[in-house]
């Protein structure tokens, strides 16, 4: 199910849709596909997924570049929809673009989010939503997280507006969502929280120990890549 918007007194339903990337080549984890790490013996990828499925986003896009057959095979029962970017090496935006368009066209809003985020959960993407809810006139709701009583920084999930999602598809503005809000800073909404699941996410070696370090939780590949160190 959707969420729920008061509108004039009574409830009108959201309609949610979630693109989720997992297009990279993992070049800096031995050119393995970081969204089938696992946690607790679960791939990044479906924890994503469940964490949307549980939040009530109604449809998922997952983009897929390298590594396509192996995070395919891994997903494809799910009922999400599931597109290729032919040129995942041209960046980002161009795997957010892939997505959009594979989303219905009817959605009151859109959440872009990452495959190798290990600890987004259900009540993490219903904070955003609930933030999206009061952005004001905003179009695209950013978390910005406080790290260690320093810098807040932005993080992801990112949420934004049927209207902006439109905006992008029509070639009128950049669909990289970190460059958009950099030259748009009147349209954005900053979600400030201490929730530090919206900061890791999962790139090198480093960031592997920063994670074990910090949570007491390992990330581990399963056993067909890990193996493939190991050759």
């Amino acid at each position: 199910m959707g969420c729920l918007l008061k509108a004039n007194g009574l409830y009108s339903r959201t309609t949610i849709g979630a693109v989720l990337l997992a297009a990279g080549a993992g070049a800096r984890l031995g050119h393995r596909p970081k969204a089938l790490l696992e946690l607790g013996g679960v791939p990044l990828v479906m924890r994503q997924l469940i964490a949307l499925s549980g939040a009530g986003v109604d449809e998922v896009a997952v983009v897929l570049g390298h590594h396509a057959e192996t995070i395919e095979a891994a997903v494809q029962q799910l009922p999400i929809t599931i597109v290729r970017n032919p040129s995942p090496d041209d960046g980002q935006a161009s795997s957010v673009r892939i997505g959009l368009q594979a989303l219905s066209p009817r959605l009151d809003a859109v959440i872009v989010a990452l495959a190798d985020q290990p600890l987004i959960d259900a009540q993490d993407i219903v904070a955003l939503i609930g933030a999206f809810k009061k952005r004001g006139s905003a179009a695209m709701v950013v978390p910005r997280v406080q790290v260690d009583g320093g810098d807040s920084l932005p993080g992801n999930p990112v949420m934004f507006d049927a209207a902006l999602r439109d905006e992008w598809l029509a070639g009128a503005a950049d669909a990289a969502c970190r460059k958009w809000r950099t030259t748009h800073p009147d349209r954005v909404h900053w979600f400030d929280t201490d929730n530090r699941h919206y900061r890791f996410d999962i790139d090198t070696p480093d960031d592997l120990e920063r994670f074990s370090a910090s949570t007491g939780h390992v990330l581990s590949w399963p056993a067909a890549l890990a193996a493939e160190t190991l050759k």
